[in-house]
């Protein structure tokens, strides 16, 4: 589940809410073992999700560095090509 789950500091353009969201949810989802909660657990769970996202976004505007901004479509583009290499389905 935690492979879903992609860096998102220091992308042009910068990371969006839903980013932060969709990621926060993946985690939450892992360390609790569901993926959807029972009724019981749902209200926990969205504000789990809530938190890690709220915190997750704080850590996204607080980090700086001094790098130029990665390019989504070409990071996504290498990693394509890094996993078709690695199930075999391109050659080296």
């Amino acid at each position: 589940m935690c492979r879903n789950i992609k860096p998102l500091f220091n992308y042009e353009p910068i990371v969006t809410e839903d980013e932060v969201r969709a990621a926060s949810l993946q985690f939450v989802r892992k360390i609790s073992g569901f993926t959807e909660p029972s009724k019981v657990n749902e209200a926990v769970f969205q504000l789990a999700v809530q938190e890690v996202a709220l915190a997750a976004q704080k850590l996204m505007d607080s980090l700086v560095t001094n790098a130029e901004p990665r390019n989504r479509e070409v990071e996504a583009q290498r990693a394509k090509e890094r996993n078709a290499i690695r199930f075999g389905t391109k050659e080296v």
